[in-house]
């Protein structure tokens, strides 16, 4: 899962630390998409990386831990990936693109974060849904930015809507379509969402 942190590099032993807590994510991530999170038991999910549900309190304090790491991590992921990608692009048009490229990719590569949030943002402490909420706000910002560049008469009323539009478009694509990693659908996705952004 690539918006996930990896933790930083250290001796041996911190490094098989994090791999196991990355891994214990990336479960929760699949669990909690298929079967929602308050069905998911912490036992559950140390068995699904090979540990005891009590080895999982080394990593989490427990399963809500869990979750705010995985929606908070992944918006907090989101926000510095498309500041890194405004930085990258001086022109408009390069910018919106790379804006879509990088927002598909995260949608095909974390289709079940995003399931999670969209059912289970809720299951977030009240702090913890305003952190992922402010996050998702300033990306969102990024967006709509750059597409006033392109849009310079638009009022930023209506240039959020086609940015939200264009969130929903990517995100729910990998939910329907199966083969959604597929280069086809990646073509299609990035042409179709610049051309909603532009329209």
């Amino acid at each position: 899962m690539t918006a996930i942190p990896q933790g930083e590099a250290g001796t041996p032993r911190s490094q098989a630390k994090a791999e196991r807590r990355t891994a214990l994510l990336t479960a929760a991530a699949a669990q909690f998409a298929e079967r929602g999170y308050s069905r998911v038991s912490l036992e559950e999910l140390g068995a699904a990386v090979g540990v005891s549900g009590p080895a999982v309190y080394r990593h989490f304090s427990g399963k809500q831990a869990v979750l705010t790491e995985l929606l908070v991590g992944v918006s907090a992921s989101l926000r510095a990936g498309g500041q890194a990608v405004v930085d990258e692009h001086p022109d408009a048009a390069g910018t919106l693109a790379a804006l879509v490229a990088f927002h598909v990719d995260f949608a095909l590569g974390d289709a079940d974060v995003i399931r999670v949030q969209d059912r289970d943002l809720d299951s977030l402490a009240e702090d913890a849904r305003h952190d992922v909420r402010r996050l998702q706000r300033s990306y969102s910002e990024l967006w709509v930015d750059a597409l006033a560049l392109t849009l310079p008469e638009a009022p930023r009323s209506e240039l959020r809507v086609r940015v939200q539009a264009v969130f929903g478009l990517i995100n729910s694509t990998p939910h329907s379509v199966r083969a959604a990693s597929a280069p086809p659908t990646r073509g299609v996705l990035e042409a179709m969402a610049l051309a909603a952004l532009t329209a």
